[in-house]
Parts: structure tokens; C-alpha cells; sequence
């Protein structure tokens, strides 16, 4: 029994939160404010955060060039920036892109003069500036753990940075934010939360608390599918999810994922799915190939019974709600394969696939 947790980051959460915590945003004389085009304005977000700086007396610069998939280089350039305005500390408010994003600007802009790839060197960095994030959507649950996936510049790979040093100092769970999120946006990032709680519970990794954290995000989540698939989601729910995608984070925060992940980077990549929808497409493999090791199988009942389901049901409805039916041919396996042959999530399981395995399951799935 293992019961090892680490969590050093201080959620405010529930209904305008920011403001009834606001002195909690002050935390320097000037931050620099990262989000993506549109999320940050729509929630209202922005909105409330400028509100509480421009009352405290900080001084901000928004950097709002954070995409789907963030490139290295406009990290890199984000940082410069930040460091330039002399920036003292970073908010990072949307999706996973832009709290990602702000975790890796955190630390470029605390190490000027490093080129882009010596962010990975973290033995050498310096202490990243402190990070606020503040989530949009229910899905990613980045608030809660130090991960920041990048993808490299003209590589479609995806590369994580983790530093001690980039672990949230608050994050502000209001899921007001995420009321402006389309039926589509919100189903994806629940799956990906899913995904995250299954992938983690499954672990060796795991604990005792991790799994506790799984188990209640994945519960919330499962009981949510009919309301999301119906694109018909109360605020109940909404606020039930976004406690949910951070209890995933939680988990992962602990573990780490499993091949599902790096499996579905291939899929965004290749046809711009979403990446929560990307995953879900190999969970139905992932019970598959798990319920071939007798501990594996046995999580997995463990894990369906308390969604009063079963592993063959999760199996089957998680791919129906991911709605991916691209047909793959073998070149493109090929270079799939290839460019995830080595990532370390695959050992991350109770049963772990090899490589032949690996393409077999994008053929059986893909390649009809």
C-alpha cells in the first residue's frame, strides 16, 4: 500500500472565487497575462483578472499568440517578452495550451539568454517566475500538476517540460468560465479528464490517494456523458466537472498517463481532432489490452464498479463519444509509430504494449 502524495499548489474554488481572493493575484508589481485568442474574453476571465490587477496596482502584459498544441518557439518568444517587461510573475488563464504555455514562459523569462530547447535541462534553471492559473474548460486539470506539453518546432511532436518550479502557486476553479463552451468543446475536454483518471488509476505509479482522486473525477465525469452527449449540461454539472478535470490533474500529477496519450498526439496532429476526443478513441484497446494482465483486470472492474458499469462498457462508449472514423493507411502507421516508439508512457501501464502492438492497434482502429 503506498500513500506518497505531493500537491503544493492552493485551489480557490467555486463562484467568482477571484474576486472574493483577490489579493491572492498580487503577487509582484507587473505579471504577464498568457491565454489563447478568444477563451480567456469569452469567460469573462480576462475580464475579472484585469479588474482585480488594475485595483491592487499591477502592472500587466497580455500575450494572447497561444494556439492548440503550443510551439516551442512562441514560448520562447513569450518569455523574452516577459522578461523584457520586466514581469515579475505569470497568470495563465484558458485550456491547456495556455496554462501549459504559462508554466514554460515562467521559466524562459526567469532564465533569459537560454536558447529554446535548454528549457528540457532543468537540473540548469534558474527558479521559474511564480504562476497563477485559472482554468476554462474541464479538461486538462494542468492547474494541478507541473506538466507542460510542447510541441516542437516542425516536428508534429510533442515534447513535456516538468519542473519542480512549475507547479502553480493558486488556481482559481470557477466554472462560470466554463458556461460559454460549445457541446463539442465540452465533451472533448471531459473525455480527456477521463482518460487522465483510467490512465492514472491504472498505473504502478499509483497510490492509494492517487487513486481516490481518479476514481471521484472519473465518477463525476461518467454520471455527466448523457448531459454532454445531449450538449444539455447544468451548471450543476458544469461545476461537477470542472472539480473533476482537476481531480484527473491531481492523479496524473502522481502518475503520469498511458498510451493512450501519445497514441492520440498522432491523431491531433494528423487530422486536428481535439486532444481529448484523440485519446478516447483508444480506450476501448487500452481495456482491451489491459484486461490481458490478471492485475490489470482486476483495476478495471475495481475501477468500472465504482461508475456502476463495466470495463467492456467503458470500452465501447468512450471511442462512440470520441466520433473518430478516419481510415489511416500503413505509411502513415508507419510514421506514427515511429515518432512515439520511445515515449515513456507506454511502460506506464499494468500490461505494457510493445511495438508491434502498437501498430496493430491503429490498424485494428484505423486502417480498414
Amino acid at each position: 500500500m503506498k500513500f506518497d502524495f505531493y500537491m503544493p499548489t492552493k485551489i480557490f474554488s467555486g463562484r467568482d472565487c477571484i474576486e472574493k481572493n483577490s489579493d491572492k493575484l498580487a503577487l509582484g508589481k507587473c505579471c504577464m497575462i498568457v491565454t489563447g485568442a478568444s477563451s480567456a474574453i469569452k469567460s469573462g476571465a480576462l475580464d475579472d483578472v484585469i479588474s482585480v490587477l488594475s485595483d491592487k496596482g499591477v502592472e500587466y502584459v497580455i500575450f494572447d499568440e497561444i494556439r492548440e498544441n503550443p510551439l516551442l518557439s512562441t514560448i520562447y518568444d513569450g518569455g523574452i517578452i516577459a522578461s523584457e517587461s520586466g514581469c515579475d510573475f505569470v497568470i495563465g488563464i484558458g485550456g491547456g495550451s495556455p496554462m501549459d504555455a504559462s508554466k514554460a514562459i515562467a521559466a524562459f523569462a526567469a532564465n533569459p539568454g537560454i536558447a529554446p530547447d535548454e528549457i528540457y535541462n532543468v537540473a540548469a534553471l534558474k527558479p521559474s517566475l511564480p504562476i497563477i492559473l485559472i482554468p476554462t474548460t474541464s479538461g486538462t486539470g494542468s492547474e494541478a500538476n507541473p506538466y507542460s506539453i510542447i510541441t516542437l518546432d516542425g516536428e508534429d511532436k510533442k515534447k513535456t517540460f516538468n519542473s519542480p518550479y512549475s507547479y502553480a502557486r493558486y488556481a482559481f476553479l470557477d466554472y462560470k468560465y466554463t458556461l460559454s463552451l460549445s457541446r463539442n468543446y465540452s465533451l472533448s475536454t471531459a473525455l480527456d479528464a477521463f482518460c487522465h483518471c483510467i490512465e492514472s488509476y491504472m498505473s504502478p505509479k499509483s497510490t492509494e490517494i492517487s487513486r481516490m482522486f481518479a476514481l471521484w473525477g472519473a465518477k463525476h465525469i461518467w454520471d455527466a456523458f448523457d448531459e454532454l452527449d445531449r450538449g444539455e449540461i447544468s451548471d450543476e454539472t458544469r461545476e461537477a466537472l470542472m472539480y473533476a478535470s482537476f481531480a484527473g490533474g491531481v492523479a496524473i500529477n502522481t502518475t503520469g498517463t498511458g498510451f493512450p496519450h501519445p497514441m492520440g498526439y498522432n491523431l491531433t496532429f494528423h487530422s486536428e481532432i481535439p486532444h481529448g476526443r484523440a485519446c478516447a478513441a483508444f480506450i476501448g484497446k487500452y481495456v482491451e489490452y489491459q484486461s490481458k494482465d490478471a492485475e490489470g483486470r482486476a483495476l478495471l472492474c475495481d475501477f468500472a464498479k465504482t461508475l456502476c458499469t463495466t470495463p467492456e462498457e467503458i470500452g465501447r462508449r468512450l471511442p462512440a463519444l470520441s466520433e473518430y472514423n478516419e481510415t489511416i493507411d500503413d505509411k502513415t502507421i508507419a510514421v506514427f509509430a515511429e515518432k512515439i516508439k520511445t515515449a515513456g508512457n507506454f511502460a506506464n501501464a499494468q500490461y505494457k504494449i510493445s511495438y508491434d502492438e502498437m501498430i496493430e492497434i491503429y490498424n485494428d482502429l484505423f486502417n480498414k
